[in-house]
C-alpha cells in the first residue's frame, strides 16, 4: 500500500520523530523513502542567501539519515529544494507529486494544539495542500 514514501526533514528535532514511522511504513510494505528537504531562502538584493546560516550541515545530517536508512535495508533518496517565499509546504507536495508518492511523513513542530491551530506550521500547511495523504507524527508521546 505505502511503496513510495516522501518524509519531510528539516533538521530539527520534531522533524526526526517521523523518520522511525517512515522506516516502518517502508519496511512493511517493501517501498522506498524519498526525502524531502527544502531550503528556504531569503530574497536579498543580489542574493539569495539560506533562512539557515547552519544550512550546509543540516543537508549533511539528512544525507547522513538517507545513508542509515539505506543501511537498514530500505531504499532512500533525498530531494532537495529550494523556495524563496510560501514556506516549504508547496516544496514537499511537489516533491511527493513528482514521486507519486503513496503517503507524506512529517514531524510536528511541537506547538500546542492551540498554537498548531492558530499558527499553523508545515504539517498544518500539508493536510490543506497536499494531493496525497499526509501522516503527522508527533515530536512526543500525546
Amino acid at each position: 500500500m505505502f511503496k513510495t514514501i516522501v518524509l519531510g526533514l528539516d533538521g530539527s528535532d520534531n522533524a526526526r520523530a517521523a523518520i522511525t514511522p517512515a522506516v516502518e511504513l517502508a519496511r512493511q510494505n517493501g517501498g522506498r523513502i524519498v526525502i524531502a528537504h527544502v531550503d528556504e531562502r531569503i530574497a536579498a538584493k543580489g542574493d539569495m542567501p539560506s533562512l539557515r546560516a547552519d544550512e550546509d550541515e543540516i543537508k549533511a545530517s539528512i544525507a547522513g539519515e538517507a545513508e542509515r536508512i539505506n543501511a537498514d535495508g530500505v531504499d532512500a533518496t533525498v530531494e532537495n529544494a529550494e523556495v524563496v517565499l510560501g514556506g516549504p509546504a508547496h516544496s514537499i507536495a511537489e516533491i511527493a507529486e513528482s514521486a507519486a508518492a503513496d503517503v507524506i511523513v512529517i514531524g510536528t513542530t511541537g506547538r500546542s494544539r492551540v498554537g498548531g491551530l492558530v499558527l499553523g506550521g508545515v504539517a498544518g500547511r500539508l493536510l490543506h495542500i497536499a494531493k496525497r495523504p499526509v501522516l503527522v507524527v508527533p515530536s512526543s508521546p500525546v
